[in-house]
Parts: C-alpha cells; sequence; structure tokens
C-alpha cells in the first residue's frame, strides 16, 4: 500500500554513501597542504556541517587568519583530495542503500537528496547510487544560501518535492543534521554510518536511530505513515 504522506529527505555522505572518513583524510591532506596542523579527531567531529562554516571554524581554533582566497584553497584542495579516494575505489554506496531508494520510489514515497557538498563532489557519489538529478530532487550546497546546521537544504529540498516540511523525515548520520532537522520542523532519523554515537544523535533531535541505510529499510514501517 502506497505510503505517500511522507517524505524522506537524505543526506548524502555518510548516510547513503560511505564517505565520511575519507573526507576527512580529504580534510586533512588539504589543511596539511595549507600548514594548518589539526588532529583528525577535530576533523570528524565537523564533517556535516557546511564547507564553508567547516573551514571558518578550523581555522578559528587555529588562529589563522580567515580569508577567502584560503578558504577557496582549502575546498578546492579537499574537493581534489576526495575525488582521488573515488577514482581509488574506497567511496561506495551503504549497504541498503540501493535497495531503500529503490523501495521507496516503487511505494511512490516521495524522496530528494540535500547534501552540505557541492555538486564538484557529490556528482560521483549519486552516479554511484544511480541518481539521475534530472529525475531526483538534489539539492548541494551551490543552491542555498546557508547549509547545515541551518535548514536551508532541507526546507529546499521539501519544496522541490511539493511537500510540507513538517510532515518530512530527515534521514541523516550527523548531529548537524538533526540539528537542521529540528531547525525545519521535521522528524529526524538518525544513522550510525557516519561515526556518532546513538545518545549523540538523540540528543540532537533524532527520534529513531537506526545502523545504516540496510537497517532503516528493515524497519521502515517504524518511520513511514502510510497514507
Amino acid at each position: 500500500m502506497p505510503r505517500s504522506n511522507t517524505a524522506f529527505l537524505f543526506d548524502l555522505d555518510g548516510t547513503l554513501i560511505d564517505s565520511v572518513y575519507q573526507h576527512v583524510l580529504a580534510w586533512k591532506e588539504a589543511l596539511d597542504e595549507e600548514g594548518v596542523v589539526l588532529p583528525v579527531w577535530s576533523i570528524h567531529r565537523k564533517i556535516g556541517m557546511s564547507g564553508g562554516l567547516f573551514t571558518n571554524i578550523l581555522l578559528r581554533e587555529t588562529d589563522l587568519d580567515i580569508t577567502p582566497e584560503r578558504i577557496e584553497r582549502l575546498q578546492q584542495r579537499h574537493a581534489e583530495a576526495f575525488n582521488r579516494h573515488h577514482t581509488q575505489g574506497s567511496v561506495r554506496p551503504l549497504p541498503g542503500a540501493r535497495e531503500l531508494l529503490q523501495f521507496l520510489s516503487q511505494e511512490k514515497i516521495p524522496w530528494a537528496i540535500a547534501t552540505s557538498g557541492r555538486m564538484r563532489t557529490a556528482a560521483h557519489n549519486l552516479a554511484a547510487l544511480g541518481v539521475d538529478p534530472d529525475e531526483i530532487p538534489v539539492v548541494t550546497r551551490d543552491m542555498v544560501r546557508h547549509a547545515k546546521p541551518d535548514p536551508d537544504l532541507f526546507i529546499a529540498a521539501a519544496e522541490r518535492l511539493g511537500v510540507d516540511i513538517h510532515r518530512s523525515l530527515v534521514i541523516g548520520d550527523s548531529i548537524w543534521d538533526m540539528l537542521a532537522a529540528q531547525r525545519a520542523r521535521a522528524l529526524g532519523v538518525g544513522l550510525l554510518s557516519g561515526g556518532y554515537g546513538q545518545d549523540e544523535l538523540q540528543r540532537s533531535g533524532a527520534f529513531r536511530v537506526y545502523d545504516d541505510p540496510a537497517d532503516l529499510l528493515r524497519h521502515i514501517d517504524e518511520v513511514a505513515a502510510r497514507d
């Protein structure tokens, strides 16, 4: 039976794609090249927020000048390093990701992707999932004024679907996703596949937490309201 009165708004990295730690390493490489010395754990704790906010916070922690040129340089180096990981085959869909999206499509449950990454890094991930942006709404950082933890990405994704954000589920793997869901007045569903713990996700607003997309699909009736 179709469950058409609930929309699923997905984060991409760490939620559908196993790429969080590759992003961490790519940022580490970019920061090292810029002469910014930061521990890996500190970088990981900020993955999921917008790239601009991410670099602002990291640079502020080091007392370095935050110039537009430095931020652009870091973002470009990160994109180049991350795309190398993709070329090497270490970035791939998480277990159950394709199956979950196929199920939603078959059941005529609306879904979209909203990612804090820019299209230059998201394109490979979308291709790995078999997602065509001409057919499925995809909102990237390039398309909104502010990214996570602001709610703009998910609000824009709901608008693209033509659904009420208040009747939508935000599926994410980081505390930034859950904070954005709260600010959008949507329900947050957390996945452990991004490296955040269950308690952290729940304290940030997740009303359900699952291991990965495969686990969410096994428990889909807990979150997908019937028509």
